[in-house]
């Protein structure tokens, strides 16, 4: 069974996604440090996490998680980011005013749209993959699965071409981002249904691979 640790920064719906991963055939294990890191015989590496960014990336940097984050990525193993794990990915983010992890250029901004547009952007909402042959995307439409979401912030990569998926929400917007092995999603596939299931059973195949 493909081994995924998950790392657990204390402010990540923890038992959701664990539980996602297990529905999609993968052993998760729960990782605080670099050393539980190591020692899990993991083939892929999860950051989730709700609430707010200051705290996650405080926290990844206080653990000294976030070198590992960084030596993952920069190695080309299989990697997801979800929600804030997608966000603490880039340079700065306007919530908080917070420097990133910066693995990737760009910003994390506010959402800024028509006079009434509700925020959080919350609920689910249609994502259109953009990057052809994403192992990610496996077995899902291009241009017509629903996805749930709950952000107010979202991420405006600096390369286009980072990008993997948009949504629309008083404009386009980054739903998800993958280069090489790298894969990050502003939606939750574990309050996602069947389709987050099939998200999560796209990173566990790809993490088997080696």
């Amino acid at each position: 069974m493909t081994v995924i640790a998950v790392i657990d920064n204390g402010i990540c719906n923890l038992r959701s996604v664990t539980k996602a991963l297990e529905a999609a055939g993968a052993a998760p294990r729960v990782v605080r440090t670099p050393a539980e890191v190591a020692a899990s015989g993991a083939v892929g590496l999860v950051l989730p996490g709700v609430g707010a960014l200051r705290d996650c990336v405080a926290a990844l940097r206080a653990a000294k998680l976030d070198t590992t984050v960084r030596e993952w990525i920069a190695a080309d193993r299989p990697f997801l980011g979800v929600c804030l794990g997608m966000q603490a990915l880039f340079e700065h983010s306007e919530e908080g005013d917070v420097t990133g992890l910066g693995i990737f250029p760009g910003q994390v901004v506010r959402f800024r749209g028509p006079p009434g547009l509700k925020v959080p952007h919350m609920g689910w909402n249609t994502v259109q993959f953009i990057q052809p042959g994403s192992p990610l995307a496996a077995g899902l439409a291009a241009d017509r699965e629903a996805f749930y979401f709950v952000h107010s912030f979202h991420c405006v990569p600096a390369d286009r071409a980072l990008v993997l998926a948009t949504s629309e929400y008083g404009g386009e917007f980054c739903a998800a981002i993958g280069r090489g092995r790298c894969f990050a999603t502003q939606f939750h596939p574990e309050k996602s249904q069947a389709k987050g299931l099939q998200v999560y059973r796209n990173f566990a195949a790809a993490a088997a691979r080696g």
